[in-house]
């Protein structure tokens, strides 16, 4: 099953209608998840048009109330606390890399957090984001994979770096949409390689 594109909570969906898809999933018989996104870099060492590998998230929505899990349990759907020590298959990750390395995709690796958005983030949030340990930051992702987990979906995470932001002010650097929309010319071609060869490595 394949998804092209996604619902974000910024638009005024609910979280449940956000990871509804995923929920479709899990009663389909779906098995394992691959979830992609565009994220701001975080880290000075990322550049524009590179893969993050997710190792882990910080579900900051989550944090502020806005868990998709919030509400009855439904004990056929999952636990009502399920655990969330390796969101991120370490198996899938370790297939990642091994595709990228053969490919010579340029891979990093590293920590993503799940903002509400739709406003980009301030010089004090990113060094904030920094500082508690987030390499990369986006507006989605986190949902859906709380709600994979809570299924028992083994999960691999992707982010494509779409521009690096800056902890100081700087006139003539805004971020905007169009930004990310060119980086994703670097973005796509790499992901799909990515992809295809972990779908590759499954099949074998």
């Amino acid at each position: 099953m394949v998804m092209q594109g996604r619902a974000h909570y910024y638009e005024g969906y609910s979280m449940q209608q956000v990871v509804f898809p995923i929920r479709v999933m899990q009663v389909l018989g779906i098995q394992m998840l691959i979830v992609t996104n565009a994220a701001g870099g975080l880290n000075p060492a990322f550049h524009a048009g590179e893969l993050m590998l997710i190792a882990d998230h910080i579900n900051l929505m989550g944090m502020a109330g806005l868990n998709p899990l919030l509400g009855p349990n439904d004990p056929e759907l999952g636990p009502r606390f399920p655990d969330m020590s390796q969101a991120y298959d370490p198996e899938l990750r370790r297939l990642a890399r091994q595709v990228a390395r053969q490919g010579d995709i340029p891979l990093h690796e590293g920590v993503y957090i799940g903002l509400g958005g739709p406003s980009f983030e301030t010089p004090a949030d990113i060094r904030f984001l920094r500082l508690i340990g987030a390499d990369a930051v986006g507006m989605s992702t986190v949902p859906e994979v709380t709600i994979a987990r809570h299924g028992k979906l083994r999960v691999l995470g992707v982010s494509g770096i779409s521009n690096v932001l800056q902890t100081e002010a700087q006139s003539g650097q805004e971020t905007s949409h169009e930004e990310v929309l060119l980086a994703g010319q670097q973005i796509v071609p790499r992901l799909t390689a990515l992809i295809l060869g972990v779908l590759a490595r499954l099949a074998e």
